[in-house]
């Protein structure tokens, strides 16, 4: 169960890192975000296509003992589903076998959504709990995406508690192999429409 805090951010911001921001000189600003705006704790429009067009993401849980563990999870865009304003779910595919995500949320429900897109220079973070739902498989089926060659085993729905957008900072800006390709197949259409025009004109001035 998702226990409220006076101020969304403290879900991160506990006592002992307000008193490193206090140390670093950072605190007072942290502060006046907590009174003035604070993090948001509902899915707005636009995080929700930001989630629902991202490929590649990190999902972090923790087992009873505090063991973290992040694991990569990947698909074609929309494999990340927002079915509500505090909810995002997704099918589990098949994999290794480990079950470390799921053992993990048996024993602890916290869970972390790292997501970021390299080709803007953007990442969000999400913090909140999640569940491992095998028995549902409309939902599974719901979630898994069209044509993609994966097998889907269970879903894992996550109810959202806070969110936070990073600064751009540091972040390498790479690009998809696929835009990559479709950059370049629209540069060689260019060249050789520019290259017909160009020929045409030739045969005008020749004529």
């Amino acid at each position: 169960m998702i226990r409220p805090h006076p101020y969304s951010s403290d879900i991160a911001f506990t006592p002992t890192v307000k008193a490193f921001q206090t140390r670093h000189g950072s605190r007072a600003a942290y502060a006046r975000m907590e009174t003035e705006r604070g993090w948001q704790t509902r899915i707005t429009p636009d995080v929700a296509r930001f989630i629902e067009r991202q490929t590649s993401v990190f999902f972090a849980t923790a087992n009873d003992e505090g063991q973290p563990y992040i694991q990569h999870r990947g698909g074609p865009a929309g494999f990340l589903h927002v079915l509500d304003d505090r909810t995002i779910a997704f099918a589990d595919f098949a994999g290794n076998r480990q079950y470390i995500t799921q053992g993990n949320l048996a024993d602890n429900p916290k869970a972390y959504l790292f997501l970021i897109d390299y080709a803007h220079q953007q990442r969000i973070k999400v913090w909140g709990e999640a569940r491992v739902v095998e028995d549902d498989p409309a939902l599974l089926a719901k979630l898994m995406p069209q044509g993609y060659k994966a097998r889907g085993e269970r879903t894992i729905v996550m109810t959202v508690s806070a969110w936070d957008v990073n600064c751009p900072q540091h972040i390498p800006q790479r690009f998809d192999a696929a835009d990559v390709a479709a950059a370049l197949d629209e540069r060689d259409r260019r060249i050789e429409a520019l290259e017909a025009e160009l020929a045409q004109l030739r045969k005008a001035s020749r004529a």
